[in-house]
């Protein structure tokens, strides 16, 4: 029987995997799951770290001597991060290699305190490029209006980036213009861009879940929204990539910035567990998945093009959703704060934890 996931990468979309702990560096198994072909990159953001490291013990033998140096919290947490960050590199430089640079990368977020911070975000970007010091590092960015410029500084300073965040189509027109232009900026300063490699990190799963909140139990747009703007997301960037200013860029060997399903794992049990994957295969795309939703796939999933499959119905469905008085543009802003917020207090979780283990060992 063929292996979904392998026939998934011969169609062009890449599988990273939303999980980074200690002990998967240390065991073999993130090694072995890369041999295997099923996971392609990693990325990681504050709940995962707040899960890896609030929820076990793999980081004690590490935080101990960080804690009696007398570090504090946050100095203590980028350490941490930023080993497993150098490890996890490392493990996938071989792919890296091998991809061209396509894939084999390692996601790290700055902090999510800096969300409405340009300048902030900015500085953070480059100190945490040169701490990590790997190729295949990308820093996430989130996709909000104070990111926007952080993002086009970033990739004219020649660091990857990984937007994260996005919501609307819209927003994601902003994005893509801020990659364009920070590799104009770079030629503009002289500068190569051929190695610079982005991606724009769609959130899929809580547009059905804000939505269908809204909509009456029978309604036939449940569960079939979050799917429509995602195919329409990338309708708009295979319109940017076909376009005469990405064109002039690739003369100079500009790599796409491929469109990345995040937020894929199915959050209503009524919805099948590969929803998420299933209806968003295409070529130059990404699709980070947790544990559980990589493992359903592996199981059951089913691995052929779908991405531009039924556009008119997506279309249709995203009208019928304004016929129906619900607002598309409010839905995704409220997602944007509350995932904003989201991701700063389990940061702020994250650091609490690290201060009660710092005052009891230091």
């Amino acid at each position: 029987m063929n292996n979904p996931i392998t026939e998934l990468t011969k169609l062009g979309q890449s599988i990273w995997y939303d999980n980074i702990q200690r002990k998967l560096l240390e065991n073999g198994e993130l090694a072995a799951m890369i041999v295997r072909g099923e996971i392609r990159g990693v990325t990681s953001n504050p709940s995962i770290f707040q899960n890896a490291i609030a929820k076990s013990n793999d980081y004690d033998d590490a935080l101990i001597p960080l804690a009696k140096a007398g570090k504090d919290a946050e100095s203590i947490f980028w350490e941490l991060a930023i080993k497993d960050i150098q490890d996890a590199c490392d493990i996938f430089t071989p792919l890296y290699k091998e991809s061209e640079g396509l894939d084999g990368y390692v996601s790290l977020e700055v902090s999510p305190y800096l969300a409405n911070d340009s300048e902030g975000t900015i500085q953070q970007a480059a100190e945490l490029w040169k701490r990590v010091n790997r190729p295949n590092l990308m820093i996430k960015i989130p996709a909000t209006k104070a990111g926007l410029p952080a993002i086009r500084k970033s990739i004219a300073a020649g660091i990857n980036v990984n937007v994260t965040l996005i919501f609307s189509i819209e927003r994601y027109h902003e994005v893509m213009d801020a990659y364009l232009s920070g590799l104009e900026d770079r030629i503009l300063a002289q500068e190569s861009i051929e190695e610079i490699h982005s991606v724009a990190s769609f959130f899929i799963s809580r547009l059905d879940t804000i939505i269908d909140n809204q909509l009456p139990e029978n309604s036939p747009l449940r569960g079939k929204i979050a799917v429509a703007n995602a195919k329409l997301a990338y309708q708009a960037f295979q319109e940017v990539a076909s376009g005469v200013r990405f064109g002039k860029l690739q003369l100079v060997r500009a790599n796409y910035q491929r469109p990345l399903w995040a937020s894929t794992s199915t959050k209503n049990p009524a919805y099948p567990d590969t929803l998420y994957i299933d209806e968003l295969i295409g070529p130059a795309t990404v699709n980070t998945v947790p544990p559980k939703t990589l493992e359903a796939f592996k199981d059951h999933g089913k691995a052929e093009t779908t991405l531009t499959a039924n556009l008119d119905d997506a279309r249709q469905a995203i009208a019928d959703l304004e016929k129906a008085g619900i607002s598309l543009a409010q839905a995704t802003q409220d997602l944007e704060d509350a995932g904003v917020k989201a991701f700063a207090d389990a940061f702020t979780g994250l650091l609490e934890t690290i201060e009660e283990r710092r005052r009891d060992t230091a």
